[in-house]
């Protein structure tokens, strides 16, 4: 029995050496993504115009990094904060760990080179080579054109500097070791024309992260269907939101038309909307969801997504968007 036990033991000691020498491997060689040393972007009206749409309406970037008014609805960020970072994402909203936004502005980037900041959208890798959580959607932004990752790039340079500093994000284990080996290097895809509604519409879906809401998420890992809906929010107040389905099945948008589609989101840029003031006392509706910024989207772009969620699976799921507090 007791050469057993000591086989048994030898054993476990062999399994935890290996264990802990491939945690080590991994957290210490990974993510292994080198920065494009040469590049220079530069910063002509033209791409700060397109980096600024696609940064304020269609990846929207300062949905996060920025500080958003969460008593007012839809959380529009606040005047004066764009780029400025501060958003949290933790373990109340179904994240395997607390995650906030950083500083974009030029006061927190003023060190980076556009080689890094490149890699950090399309790859997931700050500065010092450490791999961000991917509630950051850069493994949808490593397939955009890379000219709109440039304008990008060109954009946050032109933002008021913001001194702002935050504390650092903390991912529980495993996901602290997993998030090591998801950075890759990027996969740029040109945009198509838009005369090619599917892939043109594919290619504006991905860059607005569209699956990355509307998917049922548990732990930082997709557990349902892609647009079915489903992703859990649990609100300050104690009530819950949930993400509704957006495939074409009739308990998502299968009565929808591209009009109706298009003008949900632009009933939020007329002149006359005015975002109503959620009382959380009330226990008010409220969402995550930035209909003031997607509202920004040209008719051409919010078409082409309708035009390819008509192309994605449609699946039965009625999804209960908001639950009360104490229901």
């Amino acid at each position: 029995m007791k050469k057993v036990l000591k086989v048994l033991l030898g054993l476990l000691v062999i399994i935890i050496l290996i264990f802990g020498g491939a945690v080590l491997y991994v957290t210490q060689a990974l993510p292994d993504v080198p920065v494009p040393e040469d590049l220079t972007v530069e910063v002509t009206p033209e791409r700060v115009a397109r980096g600024e749409y696609l940064a304020n309406h269609v990846c929207v970037c300062m949905d996060c990094h920025s500080v958003r008014d969460w008593n007012t609805f839809a959380a529009p960020p606040t005047p004066g904060t764009l780029g400025a970072g501060g958003d949290k994402f933790d373990r109340t909203m179904q994240f395997p760990g607390e995650f906030v936004a950083r500083n974009i502005t030029p006061f927190a980037l003023k060190d980076w080179s556009d080689g890094e900041i490149y890699r950090a959208i399309t790859s997931g890798v700050s500065k010092d080579g450490h791999p961000f959580f991917p509630i950051m959607p850069y493994p949808n932004f490593n397939k955009m054109d890379t000219e709109d990752i440039y304008s990008i790039i060109a954009y946050l340079r032109t933002l008021d500097p913001i001194e702002a500093t935050h504390g650092p994000s903390e991912a529980d284990f495993p996901v602290s070791v997993i998030m090591h080996m998801i950075p890759e290097e990027p996969h740029p895809t040109p945009r198509p024309d838009p005369s090619d509604a599917k892939a043109y519409g594919a290619y504006m879906a991905n860059a607005a992260g569209c699956v990355e809401c509307h998917t049922e998420t548990v732990q930082g890992e997709k557990v349902g269907k892609p647009m079915a809906g489903g992703f859990t929010f649990n609100m300050p107040n104690g009530a819950v939101l949930r993400s509704p389905n957006i495939t074409m099945h009739e308990s998502g948008l299968g009565g929808w038309t591209r009009a109706m589609f298009i003008q949900r989101f632009k009933q939020y840029a007329d002149s006359n909307y005015v975002a109503p003031k959620v009382d959380w006392a009330k226990a008010e509706f409220q969402t995550i969801m930035p209909w003031s910024m997607y509202a920004g989207m040209t008719e051409q772009d919010l078409g082409a997504i309708y035009d390819y969620l008509k192309t994605v699976q449609p699946v039965a799921n009625q999804v209960v968007t908001w639950t009360p507090p104490g229901s």
